[in-house]
């Protein structure tokens, strides 16, 4: 069968051939119809995520639509290693698919799926939201942090704010339900000074980061108390990701003036299963939320060409 296959961590996968895989006990096949291109599939691809493969070759990709051998569409996730989801067929554990509802296309539910869940996973099963709590969202211009105040908003979330580094962005994410916007290319005195009037006036109960690096540490820094005397409100920040770097350098008075609640949500801190379930959720909820995602469709077999085109739309490989 036809797959992306990766033979070396620093170059992109090539469009090739390798052996069908056989269904194992409680697996079912699937018939890819398509994969999206995503911020995880390209670092596992690399070698660089956590949940990298280390073995070569393999076939990169976490997710996709397709087809049971019954015909029922499904979503599915995590199929076996070394197969990834840009294969014509995978092998995949038949508690990690969900049935796709009529009222989506497949590139639009292989697009929304992944940077979805990034959001509703860290919501409901690492936040623990309550309709009415009030949401900041570090880093909401790329397809995961859009996504993520439509989330949000749909879940309940009484207020929602959104932070970028590009201010032209703003008009977008007012548009998708941002209720305010604040930049991240300021000075970090100022940045932080405009994050804890945010804190400190309509107040905030939750952060999705998907950033970390310095915008976090402004976050972190503008929760600092005073000793008032009252405890701080409870602030529970999830981290998703780490775009602008891997560390920050943490006041230890952050913690102990503050309300503040660290966690992470991603693979490994949220079963496999319940973020399928998740996903199923989602895919639900897409149509009725009137959930927004530009996707782009590229046959698989442009795959070595496309794999490190940059821009706003996810790209999605089709079989």
């Amino acid at each position: 069968m036809k797959a992306a296959i990766v033979n070396a961590f620093d170059q992109p996968p090539r469009y090739d051939e390798i052996d069908a895989p056989l269904a194992g006990s409680g697996e079912v096949l699937v018939h890819v119809r398509a994969a999206a291109l995503s911020q995880l599939v390209r670092a596992q691809a690399s070698g660089r995520h956590y949940t990298s493969g280390k073995t070569l070759p393999i076939v990169p990709g976490a997710d996709g639509i397709g087809l049971l051998e019954n015909g029922t569409r499904v979503y599915f996730a995590f199929p076996r290693a070394p197969l990834g989801a840009m294969a014509e067929i995978v092998s995949v554990n038949a508690r990690y698919c969900v049935a796709v509802p009529d009222g989506i296309d497949d590139i639009t539910a292989a697009a929304i799926a992944n940077p979805g869940m990034s959001s509703w996973a860290a919501l409901q099963e690492r936040a623990h939201f309550k309709p009415g709590e009030r949401v900041l969202i570090n880093g909401a211009a790329g397809a995961s942090g859009r996504l993520a105040i439509q989330v949000a908003k749909h879940l309940g979330a009484s207020r929602v704010v959104a932070t970028a580094r590009n201010p032209a962005v703003e008009a977008e994410l007012r548009a998708l339900g941002a209720d305010d916007f604040i930049r991240l290319d300021q000075p970090v005195e100022q940045l932080t000074a405009a994050l804890r009037e945010e804190m400190q006036g309509p107040g905030v109960e939750i952060v999705l980061d998907y950033l970390w690096g310095q915008p976090a540490a402004c976050i972190l820094d503008a929760l600092v108390g005073h000793g008032s005397g009252s405890a701080a409100p409870r602030v529970r920040f999830v981290n998703i990701g780490a775009l602008a770097g891997a560390t920050l350098p943490l006041n230890p008075g952050v913690l102990r003036s503050s309300g503040l609640e660290i966690a992470g949500s991603g693979l490994g801190s949220v079963s496999n299963e319940d973020l399928v379930k998740i996903v199923g959720r989602l895919l639900q909820a897409a149509r009725p939320a009137n959930l927004k995602i530009e996707a782009q469709a590229v046959a698989l077999s442009e795959v070595e060409s496309t794999w490190r085109r940059s821009g706003s739309e996810r790209i999605v490989f089709t079989m």
